[in-house]
């Protein structure tokens, strides 16, 4: 019964921590909606204008590749909301999917807390979170390069009221909070869920899948940096600190692990088939990058 109750009480802490960003960013993109309309989301979307992209279309360039390379500094902030808040926003098509896998790729979740409380050498703890920065630049800027530059698919944070039927109309601030509310049930009933298969499986279990196994290695920390929610980043990193795993396996699931972000994507982006891509994308990249570290002796 005891156990019962800490994995309640851990999944409501969990999802609890998320209602700050999940609402402000709401607030943010209802306000945007609302306020500045369609030409505001264009200058969003495509920074500099149409106009300014006309005139200055070098400045207009600069400006578009900018946005991945911001998106994995502030991913690298060690809280799990701001990957939930990047779902939402390229949900409503304010930014790049090159952005979003910069965020992803970069979110650094608990694992930095884990390894000041451990306190692990600065410059180890430096060295992880700036690979993860800079692959997830990269990478970002890699996919927006592919996609035109960075300009956003078709979509408006409009679609994705009507989906939700949060009555847009009725004000900001009742939408802000039915989308919150809504998604914040849905991470807490996923997190309960998550929390009980992990007590049950124990975190040695996932050490001895993953110790001493090149290549296999990183792609199984893959699978549970996928966890979607802090969970998966903890367990990497302690197994990490334990020896239980490399550099280049951990590196793996931590890039792998957007914490609820994916999560959160696949409750509020309606195409599917584009999640399960955006999934597939981020564990191949985050798998790669692991491998690449073992293979170039990174440790």
């Amino acid at each position: 019964m005891n156990v019962m109750l800490e994995i309640i009480e851990d999944a409501l802490i969990d999802s609890a921590k998320l209602v700050p960003f999940l609402f402000l960013t709401y607030l943010a993109m209802e306000y945007l909606e609302h306020k500045t309309g369609e030409h505001a989301r264009k200058l969003i979307r495509k920074p500099g204008a149409v106009e300014d992209a006309r005139h200055s279309p070098h400045r207009h360039s600069a400006r578009s590749l900018a946005a991945p390379v911001i998106g994995g500094l502030l991913g690298a902030l060690p809280q799990c909301g701001f990957s939930a808040a990047a779902s939402n926003l390229y949900a409503g098509r304010v930014i790049t999917l090159g952005t979003l896998m910069a965020i992803y790729l970069s979110t650094s979740d608990e694992m930095l807390p884990i390894l000041i409380s451990e306190q692990a050498p600065i410059a180890m703890i430096l060295k992880i979170l700036a690979g993860k920065a800079v692959i997830g630049m990269a990478a970002g800027l890699a996919i927006d390069l592919l996609r035109r530059k960075g300009q956003a698919s078709q979509g408006s944070i409009h679609t994705m009221c009507e989906q939700e039927g949060c009555h847009c109309e009725k004000g900001i601030l009742r939408s802000a909070l039915s989308h919150t509310g809504k998604i914040a049930f849905f991470i807490l009933i996923v997190n309960l869920g998550l929390n009980l298969i992990l007590h049950f499986l124990g975190e040695d279990a996932l050490g001895n899948l993953i110790l001493n196994r090149p290549v296999i290695g990183p792609a199984l920390a893959g699978l549970v940096g996928l966890i979607p929610n802090c969970a998966g980043s903890v367990v990497i990193t302690q197994l990490y600190l334990a020896g239980s795993m490399g550099l280049g396996a951990a590196m793996a699931g931590l890039l792998a692990g957007s914490g609820v972000g994916v999560l959160v994507l696949f409750r509020v982006n309606r195409d599917r088939r584009e999640n399960l891509k955006i999934l597939g994308l981020l564990y191949a990249i985050g798998v790669a990058a692991g491998i690449a570290m073992e293979l170039i002796g990174i440790g």
